[in-house]
């Protein structure tokens, strides 16, 4: 029988740097902000949140859908199905924001978002009450704490975008992806001081640097190793 991580202490979890632990703190973030939205505010500062959370919606469930989900379907039987559920309402998630971006003036804005935080807020408990639990079942401590890496590695180089043409599984996510997440740090950029040209230079010099990241983290992740 599987026990939810949400109410366990870090050290249950792995300690600080382990995979669980990462993935609760990002779902608490992803709540206070979600909650500080629907309090309101003015335009600005609501776009402005808005903002910051679908860059970390969108990094974190790359991340999870090129590290974690992979890992997961082959230490229980369970996982395709689990991970199945999971991506669909991943892609649902993708659907709806693409949507809002794609309509700024639209009335109905404000109830997309709305239907999006109840979408993320489902998907986390998901994640915590079913998914992530077979990982503490399956690997010690070391091993949690290396997947943590490589998830924190990955999510470093990820889209910050919907994108709901990209697939949700290796490696077709992580070819598409890591070429669009250019695109996507250049337009969080884009208020920034200082030459456009010059940011998209170094962006664009890290993704090439940043592919290859990805494609040895997800072949490392994916070794028997120590548990």
């Amino acid at each position: 029988m599987t026990i939810s991580i949400t109410h366990r202490d870090s050290a249950e979890l792995g300690g600080g740097g382990s995979i669980l632990m990462r993935q609760r703190r990002d779902h608490a973030r992803l709540d206070t902000m979600m909650n500080r939205w629907l309090a309101g505010g003015t335009d600005e500062e609501l776009d402005a949140l808005w903002q910051d959370i679908i860059q970390l919606v969108f990094s974190h469930a790359f991340a999870e859908e090129t590290v974690l989900w992979p890992v997961l379907r082959r230490v229980t039987p369970r996982g395709e199905e689990l991970t199945a559920r999971v991506e669909e309402e991943h892609q649902a998630i993708n659907d709806l924001v693409a949507r809002v971006e794609r309509s700024p003036d639209d009335p109905r804005r404000a109830e997309w978002i709305r239907q999006a935080f109840g979408l993320v807020r489902q998907d986390i408990r998901d994640e915590e009450d079913e998914l992530l639990p077979y990982l503490r079942d399956a690997f010690g401590d070391r091993r949690l704490r290396r997947i943590g890496a490589a998830w924190e590695t990955v999510r470093a180089t990820a889209p910050t975008r919907p994108h709901p043409g990209v697939p949700r599984r290796p490696p077709g996510n992580a070819l598409r992806g890591v070429l669009l997440s250019v695109f996507d740090r250049l337009r969080d950029l884009a208020p920034a001081g200082g030459p456009v040209a010059r940011r998209a230079s170094l962006i664009a010099s890290g993704a090439v640097g940043a592919a290859a990241v990805v494609f040895c983290v997800v072949r490392a992740v994916r070794r028997p190793g120590r548990r």
